[in-house]
């Protein structure tokens, strides 16, 4: 009997050799000739977030075993693989912006595929979660693009990024799609930081992305005229919350047309005797800074359990009855980036907040990206590659299957991803992998 077969372009193999293709068009910022290239140093910092490394520590005392070598060879296609003091030294300098490439290469097979399709959430466009977090603190170590924070007289320094994700509100798997590291240099507010960094997400996006049909949802901070201008300009569709007291002259317009009688609502009565309540209205000014910026604005209720929720957003998206529901739903999908991106980023063994090294240039924001690089491609096998997904069911946790990983990385000589996953997924008890008897 043959055993199964990755799917080529979801899968691992092909996945890492779009990324290595495009980590080797960076150009090599070192001017003294180097026996371990820019492209093996960026694909062994990757093997180091996609195997889940808790440390660079544990990477070096492991990089020098003749087994690991073998296996970083076959898997990550690394010829030489550097210390963690050279990893560092290597990728301080390296711009993250570079970094991008590697993402558009990993869609551009999801697209070719037609993985893509399940994404589509209303009118053939799919929904851009947008969102920051940060991955780096420290009281005493910065640098040039450090954001500060000032407590009780001493500074704190700290690094963010805004992550954008495609999801959908049924499906598990999220997509990265691209991050910008939110500077200092954005600012003197937090604010500022992040609607800057967003102006250069956003922008980057749709430069690489221009026919690609989006809606982008966000929370309250970004519901200012500026930004909602750049969606516009951008042709990118909206949906974002709105709070009342950042918005007294919208909900000012909203009750004036409540007591007109020009808005729409409706109660429904769910199974368990629960409400739903939809209250919506058309063509308001966003503001009266921007009273030329006419929104389309959505308010949703839920009352059970002697609970009752509130949620409010502005959109682009022209509403009826037929649609409030489907947009509810999608400004309310906004959660899945901090639940199953960055929580699962944080909590499930990619250790994004954990300080593998913070260098006097970009080293941070380097590995932040690489982190959120290998969480892409877990992310595509889990949508695409049955091995992967068989190995995934078997283990009660993402947190149990990486530790299995590395495991038989760091025992077994394996010749291919295929012989990877099928010995994850049987609980190597067929002997697949061979072991070493060095």
């Amino acid at each position: 009997m043959s055993r199964p077969q990755l799917r080529q372009h979801l899968s691992a193999p092909g996945l890492l050799k779009a990324i290595r293709q495009s980590f080797a068009a960076i150009p090599e910022h070192r001017h003294e000739r180097s026996e371990i290239s820019l492209t093996d140093a960026l694909m062994s910092g990757l093997a180091v977030f996609g195997l889940k490394y808790p440390s660079l520590l544990q990477f070096e005392q492991e990089r020098n075993e003749a087994l690991t070598r073998s296996n970083l060879k076959t898997l990550y296609g690394v010829d030489r693989a550097p210390c963690d003091t050279q990893l560092r030294t290597i990728l301080d300098p390296v711009d993250p912006a570079q970094l991008r490439g590697a993402f558009r290469a990993v869609h551009r097979h999801v697209q070719r595929q037609g993985a893509l399709a399940p994404y589509r959430y209303w009118d053939g466009h799919a929904l851009l979660l947008v969102d920051g977090t940060g991955h780096f603190a420290s009281s005493k170590i910065s640098c040039p693009d450090c954001c500060v924070k000032e407590s009780q007289g001493k500074a704190g320094y700290y690094h963010q990024l805004l992550g954008a994700v495609l999801a959908h509100p049924q499906l598990k798997t999220v997509l990265p799609m691209a991050a910008e590291a939110i500077t200092r240099q954005d600012g003197e507010s937090k604010n500022d930081c992040e609607r800057n960094a967003a102006k250069r997400l956003l922008v980057q996006l749709r430069r690489a992305y221009p026919k690609l049909k989006l809606i982008v949802v966000e929370d309250s901070l970004a519901s200012n005229g500026p930004h909602l201008e750049l969606l516009g300009a951008l042709n990118l569709r909206y949906i974002i919350g709105v709070k009342e007291g950042d918005h007294e002259a919208l909900f000012e317009a909203v009750q004036e047309r409540l007591r007109a009688g020009q808005t729409e609502e409706f109660e429904l009565i769910d199974a368990r005797g629960g409400v739903r309540g939809f209250r919506f209205v058309n063509d308001l000014p966003l503001n009266k800074t921007h009273p030329h910026l006419r929104v389309n604005f959505l308010e949703y209720w839920e009352i059970g359990d002697g609970k009752e929720r509130l949620f409010s957003w502005v959109t682009d998206i022209t509403l009826t009855r037929a649609n409030v529901e489907a947009i509810m739903r999608g400004g309310r999908a906004r959660w899945k980036i901090e639940n199953e991106t960055f929580n699962t980023l944080k909590n499930q063994g990619y250790h994004l907040e954990h300080n593998y090294g913070h260098g006097e240039q970009h080293l941070a924001t380097v590995f932040g990206y690489l982190t959120l690089l290998a969480f892409l491609v877990d992310q595509v096998q889990e949508l695409g590659c049955r091995l992967f997904q068989a190995a995934r069911q078997r283990f009660h946790s993402r947190t149990a299957l990486w530790q299995r990983l590395r495991s038989l990385f760091t025992a077994f000589y394996i010749p291919d991803w295929t012989t990877l996953w099928a010995a994850l997924r049987s609980g190597h008890q067929r002997g697949a992998l061979i072991p070493d008897t060095s």
